[in-house]
């Protein structure tokens, strides 16, 4: 028993550091991972495009490198040991027939048989070596085989004419001047390969470019009208096209917005049926009271039936939800100053202020109700209520401070549930169904956007709306 649980711990031990040296070696691997993620772009179009360009240009580098390195290096050695072959051939005519003092000879020779041309100069000294290129591999090639091969003293000058290159070989009673093409001594259509590539590199680019920007504007396509459709705004001329995958993903879409349409519709024609039922009742209820007189019984029922219909007007507010409004380009600004004059009406102390291009496109109608809502549950529970409207490049962000009571933090959730009622910070005999803040949210979401509870500067409550422009 001791053994085993002995070799349990053991094993318990060896998990435990493999684990941590794992985490070790791992940890490069997540620091660069995240900050290739934090650095590379975002948008698929750029991805799909490095996708294809990088591995491009990866190959071209490598096949370059190949080919300078190898065919380019071997062939320039190649025609560099032949033009000194036939140098060191010449050189050794010369000393051959020098006692015969017959160099025309030789140069006859050299230029026929050879391509050279040679000229004998008396015997100076040599000029002095110019500063010879790091990457001149003719230079590098030449000298080391004339070294190895002719064994004397010599110059060359590769930089001064691109054409040609000038050799000249030190002799006892003459200097050898040599003038060779310059393309008999390297690759000179080494460019054209390079040219030929990169040429058609651009073409496949330029061609990549074009079909991937065909296959990524329907992905375009699905998330605008999707972001439209959370905004609250009419999906118009949207059509499924492009790969298959995303017809599928469009379809369903398509699919969703029609079943969601339904089930508005289905509930707002269930709750409207509902409210024409009750109303009816209701109104029979109303015209009976009418009979009974002005006493304190009959009036209280008067305030039940008209508290009745109140609460049916805002549970079909809440149901209907203003699905079928459009959005359309609103004066937001001009909208508060219309709140605050409503808000003013019933004695309370209000306040409002814009900053931006108050023209947002909204629902005007449905967000307006959810402004008035939101003010009139603050100048119910306070006095004192400011209203700010703010509009970022991406947001129409509109506050609302109260100096009331507030609502508890773990009671905020809570009260955008239909018919919540709070009992200790609000009062029973304010009146109200309950759903005020249920609708603001329900019209704040059908903009794509959300609504939050915090504390207020004022001592009360500060409701922040923000819905995306």
């Amino acid at each position: 028993m001791t053994d085993r649980s002995s070799w349990r711990d053991f094993s318990i031990s060896r998990v435990i550091k493999s684990s941590r040296v794992l985490q070790f070696i791992l940890k490069p691997y997540h620091w660069l991972a995240s900050w290739l993620h934090n650095r590379l772009p975002k948008g698929l179009y750029v991805r799909a495009l490095l996708i294809i360009v990088i591995p491009m240009v990866l190959l071209q580098s490598v096949l370059v490198f190949v080919f300078m390195e190898r065919h380019y290096a071997l062939v320039t050695r190649r025609l560099s040991e032949a033009v000194v072959r036939e140098i060191a051939s010449v050189v050794e005519m010369t000393e051959t027939f020098r006692a015969q003092d017959d160099p025309e000879k030789v140069k006859r020779i050299a230029a026929s048989a050879l391509g050279l041309s040679v000229s004998v100069m008396p015997p100076e000294p040599l000029p002095p070596r110019q500063p010879r290129d790091f990457f001149d591999l003719v230079d590098l090639y030449l000298s080391r085989e004339i070294a190895a091969r002719i064994g004397k003293p010599f110059w060359i000058d590769t930089i001064g004419d691109g054409r040609f290159v000038e050799i000249r070989i030190k002799l006892e009673n003459e200097n050898l001047r040599f003038i060779a093409r310059r393309s008999q001594t390297y690759a000179s259509n080494s460019h054209i390969f390079i040219v030929w590539m990169v040429a058609t590199s651009l073409i496949l680019i330029v061609m990549a470019l074009l079909f991937l920007r065909n296959q990524i504007r329907p992905i375009e396509k699905l998330a605008d009208a999707a972001e439209d459709f959370g905004k609250g705004r009419q999906v118009a001329r949207f059509r499924p096209h492009g790969a298959r995958e995303v017809r599928r993903a469009a379809m369903a879409f398509l699919d969703m917005r029609r079943r969601i349409e339904r089930h508005v519709e289905q509930r707002t024609t269930m709750l409207a049926g509902v409210s024409h039922d009750l109303r009816t009742i209701l109104t029979r209820f109303s015209l009976q009271l009418t009979f009974l007189g002005d006493s304190p019984e009959v009036k209280a029922l008067r305030k039940d039936v008209e508290e009745m219909n109140r609460m049916l007007d805002d549970y079909l507010a809440f149901s209907k939800g203003y699905g079928d409004e459009e959005a359309v380009e609103t004066d937001v600004a001009l909208m508060l100053e219309e709140l605050e004059i409503e808000a003013e009406v019933v004695g309370a102390d209000v306040a409002s202020s814009f900053d931006g291009d108050p023209l947002v496109v909204i629902k005007g109608r449905a967000f307006r109700r959810c402004l008035l809502n939101l003010i009139t549950n603050a100048a119910r529970y306070g006095s004192t209520i400011r209203i700010k409207g703010h509009r970022t490049p991406d947001w129409l962000i509109v506050t609302v401070d109260d100096d009331g009571p507030g609502i508890p933090p773990e009671e905020r959730e809570n009260v955008f549930r239909p018919f919540h009622r709070l009992d200790t910070a609000r009062n029973q005999d304010t009146g109200g169904s309950g759903l005020g803040l249920s609708i603001a949210r329900d019209i704040i979401r059908a903009h794509g956007g959300e609504v939050f509870l915090r504390e207020s500067p004022l001592g009360g409550l500060r409701v922040r709306v923000r819905v995306p422009i």
